[in-house]
């Protein structure tokens, strides 16, 4: 017996009643059978939207409800996302550091699994100076810095490693074939990745800095 089953409530519905029901009485104990069932229903589906409160126990569409209230249009469910890795992208961002360069950092990581490249023309760090040890080198390290780009940034973002189709069957392989139960299957280049270069330019735009421009390229 479990609490709120059919059994938990029939055996809270009989501690209730008067003491002259004697302990044997089928027809008074098929009724509080049947209203205990209709309250064991209400207590799962209080325990079900109890959950739904919670953006760590939330599920499908209440938890879309959820990353729409806290972002918006923003930051929505890409296909075929899970409900553990749509809670993990809202729970990254709902703290997500802003305004800064290693913003910028984190979340094109975060998207992708790869550090993008910063460079800022204004930066001695990035584009390195004379005499400072191997901070500067033709093809090396380093780069042409500039005194009239001010708060401006370019940045290099590396789309995500693709794993390929490890569960399809290419041609030519025994496990393959048409008009038979195989691992066949019709394939697309968007199903590599759930990360569109849209995806990538939108989050930079929400953690850089205000009153900075960014120069964006997308590097495969």
């Amino acid at each position: 017996m479990a609490t709120g089953d059919q059994q938990d409530m029939f055996a809270r519905l009989k501690s209730l009643l008067p003491p002259w029901f004697s302990d044997s009485n089928p027809v008074l104990d098929a009724l509080l059978w049947g209203f205990a069932q209709a309250l064991s229903w209400s207590f799962s589906i209080y325990l079900f939207a109890k959950l739904q409160t919670r953006i760590k126990t939330a599920t499908g569409g209440w938890l879309d409800l959820i990353g729409l209230d806290f972002f918006g249009s923003s930051l929505p469910r890409s296909n075929g996302m899970s409900d553990a890795s749509y809670r993990n992208r809202i729970l990254i961002n709902l703290l997500r550091e802003r305004g800064t360069r290693y913003a910028i950092t984190k979340v094109l990581t975060d998207l992708t699994g790869r550090a993008p490249l910063i460079f800022e023309p204004q930066r001695p760090a990035d584009t390195g100076a004379y005499g400072v040890g191997e901070s500067i080198g033709y093809g090396v390290a380093g780069g042409y810095g500039s005194l009239v780009m001010p708060y401006q940034a370019f940045v290099t973002a590396y789309r995500p490693i693709s794993q390929g189709f490890p569960y399809i069957a290419g041609y030519g392989s025994s496990v393959g074939g048409y008009s038979q139960g195989s691992r066949a299957d019709y394939a697309s280049i968007s199903q590599l990745s759930a990360v569109t270069d849209a995806d990538l330019f939108a989050a930079v735009e929400a953690v850089r800095p205000i009153s900075t421009q960014v120069w964006m390229r997308i590097s495969g």
